[in-house]
């Protein structure tokens, strides 16, 4: 079963889920990475050339191919779950994590990424802090619906976030094989 990262750009995903991976000796999978090289060029310039529609239909494309890598830890764009079939993809193939931050945070954190900054292009074309929230009040309905879990991002280190996420993995693994040996007669 892979451990998926959802969320809003800037939550957390990536440097969240590469030091989970590390910690759990499992494969780290980024969909926006994977997008830029199944594209051959960012996602900035995916979007320029092709548009949002063509980019979903690659992010798809690669979503759809975690059901037979290896289980890793997969962080998704933040869009992602706006396509109901990634959503089945995820939640059919993995264990769903939400991190969250409130909207300062993630401007805060993408105005600090130099490199996500130049690689992910705004959806609006307008100020930040409107689009993440009006982002946000669309995403957060999936968001939550897809969830196992939500941890808050907001003050803490990745090594906090990542072993937060990990004990809930050993919680929900644990109170599964207690399930099934009650279950036993």
């Amino acid at each position: 079963m892979h451990i998926v990262l959802i969320g809003y750009r800037g939550s957390g995903k990536s440097a969240v889920g590469k030091r989970l991976a590390e910690r759990l000796r499992m494969p780290f999978y980024d969909t926006d990475d994977l997008v830029e090289k199944r594209a051959g060029r960012s996602i900035q310039a995916i979007v320029e050339e092709r548009g949002w529609p063509y980019f979903r239909r690659i992010e798809h494309d690669v979503i759809r191919e975690f059901t037979v890598l290896q289980d890793g830890v997969i962080a998704t764009g933040g869009g992602a779950v706006l396509d109901e079939g990634n959503c089945r993809i995820l939640k059919t193939h993995g264990s769903v994590i939400w991190l969250t931050a409130d909207v300062p945070t993630i401007i805060h954190r993408m105005n600090e990424d130099v490199t996500g900054r130049e690689q992910r292009p705004s959806l609006s074309h307008g100020d930040s802090i409107r689009e993440a929230e009006e982002l946000l009040e669309q995403r957060i309905p999936i968001y939550r619906r897809l969830a196992d879990t939500c941890i808050d991002t907001m003050g803490k280190k990745i090594d906090e976030i990542a072993r937060e996420v990990a004990e809930f993995l050993e919680e929900m693994r644990l109170s599964k094989r207690e399930a099934t040996c009650r279950e036993i007669p």
